[in-house]
């Protein structure tokens, strides 16, 4: 009987042996950059998700850059992973999008914004799709009735908070965004807005979360959020059908296109895009609009700055009180230099992920099909040879350079044929806000708040701030 106890016991280690060693040494045909696959299945996703401060390259990064080298391998959510910070490397991914590597997003992630979502096609149906995305927030219909809608529900939420004692920035923000990507994509009335919304709570939680979608986790929560919105936009797609209306908005260019021979459009697959579209809208744009507050505040010299620009786009008016127009949008150059420079230090993306669809050799090393490799734009963005003293909220250091588009040393908005398609989106609703903010209101942050990145920017405490009118 000892026999058989110490026999099962002897081929359980030897089994558990195996597994670590299979885990640790995956199979390669060549040499696998350097690193470590942390625990079996688990590999090092707690130490990924670990709480780290805002500012600089997170630790999790920056810890095994000076261990391995700017490329390494880890595994993070059970999947095998290439981290590559090498700015070099980092192009070349780009360049070949849709070839060696493919845009990936987590297990998590395409179960909350669905198979369908734009970012998950490839080729033509990405294509497609974003020609329809750009046909709605496009430069052309930006600078044409966007940009008027835009000014007139940035002055009535500013407006808003004037009559607060305080308000928490990034919700009332969250708030602005959504009503008005709402009202364009869907035409919801206030009402829906506030209830659509709500649809989406847990869902930035839940984006790179373990894929466990039982009752009590985000991404069950994130989920039952899913579905309820994709309900509602399904509503508002029978509604506009039974209105018979003829009104080419976004909504009617959908149901247009859905009803065409040949498209590969269907209901499934723009309802998809709407929700994934509400989300890119006012998630990234109402955190850097937040932290852009901040920074601000935190650099009077800057505030004068941007004071002195926006008072001469008033002095330059007739009409002192007409919305922000194309051409002084335009002619916002600080502006720009200080949006430029909020979302270099925001790094709102923990990673930009690309999933290896070849065996690829980079740097002597390879890199097997089927894992994934993942762009750290902090560790460019923190570069003190691509930008002087960079850990300082500098705007000036704009002055002179490329202020709209990407490149090997600013990947803020992505890189490649997946450059963000809501980029222009996000840049003029964020000039707006500080024309308004600057020339109407004075004001002052009354809560200073608590960010940290868990991997994606967390806000554990609220940035409040009081204004008054001007």
């Amino acid at each position: 009987m000892t026999f058989v106890f110490y026999y099962l016991v002897a081929l359980i280690v030897l089994g558990v042996t195996h597994l670590v060693y299979k885990w640790r040494n995956p199979k390669c045909n060549g040499v696998l950059p350097p690193g470590s696959m942390g625990l079996p299945f688990i590999g090092e996703t707690l130490q990924y998700f670990s709480p780290q401060p805002l500012e600089g390259i997170p630790p999790f990064i920056s810890q095994r850059i000076a261990r391995y080298g700017p490329l390494f391998r880890t595994s993070i959510l059970g999947q095998r992973v290439v981290v590559s910070s090498d700015p070099v490397v980092n192009q070349h991914i780009f360049q070949q999008e849709g070839e060696a590597f493919q845009c990936w997003y987590t297990e998590s992630s395409i179960k909350i914004l669905g198979k369908n979502n734009l970012n998950g096609q490839h080729g033509n149906a990405h294509k497609y799709l974003r020609n329809l995305f750009l046909d709605l927030i496009g430069p052309e219909n930006l600078k044409g009735e966007l940009i008027h809608e835009m000014d007139g529900n940035t002055r009535d939420h500013l407006s808003s908070w004037a009559c607060k004692d305080e308000v928490d920035v990034k919700e009332e923000l969250e708030i602005m965004v959504f009503k008005l990507a709402a009202k364009k994509l869907l035409d919801f009335d206030e009402k829906q807005v506030l209830e659509m919304r709500d649809n989406y709570k847990f869902l930035k939680k839940a984006f790179i979360s373990l894929p466990l979608g039982i009752p009590g986790t985000a991404l069950h929560a994130a989920l039952q959020g899913r579905k309820k919105a994709k309900k509602m936009i399904k509503c508002a797609f029978d509604a506009r059908r039974l209105s018979k209306e003829i009104n080419l908005d976004f909504i009617g260019h959908l149901l247009k296109e859905i009803e065409d021979e040949g498209t590969i459009l269907t209901e499934e697959i723009a309802a998809d895009l709407v929700y994934v579209l509400l989300f890119a809208a006012f998630e990234t744009t109402s955190t850097t609009i937040t932290l852009c507050l901040k920074f601000i505040h935190e650099h009077p010299k800057v505030l004068e700055q941007l004071k002195e620009e926006h008072q001469q786009i008033l002095n330059d008016r007739v009409d002192k009180d007409c919305p922000v127009t194309w051409k002084e949008y335009k002619s916002m150059n600080y502006t720009h230099m200080v949006i430029n420079e909020t979302v270099r230090l925001a790094d709102n993306a923990p990673g930009i992920f690309r999933k290896v669809m070849e065996d690829v050799n980079i740097k002597g090393y390879t890199v097997p099909a089927g894992w994934t490799l993942v762009v750290c734009p902090s560790v460019t963005h923190y570069n003190p040879d691509e930008y002087d003293n960079p850990y300082l909220f500098n705007p000036s250091r704009w002055q002179g350079q490329e202020l709209h588009l990407g490149s090997r040393k600013f990947m803020a908005f992505g890189g490649g044929r997946r450059l963000c398609a809501g980029a222009d989106f996000a840049k003029l609703q964020m000039a707006i806000f500080i024309h308004y903010l600057v020339t109407k209101y004075r004001w002052k942050i009354t809560k200073e708040g608590s960010i940290s990145r868990t991997p994606g920017l967390t806000f554990n405490k609220p940035i409040c701030v009081q204004i008054t009118k001007a």
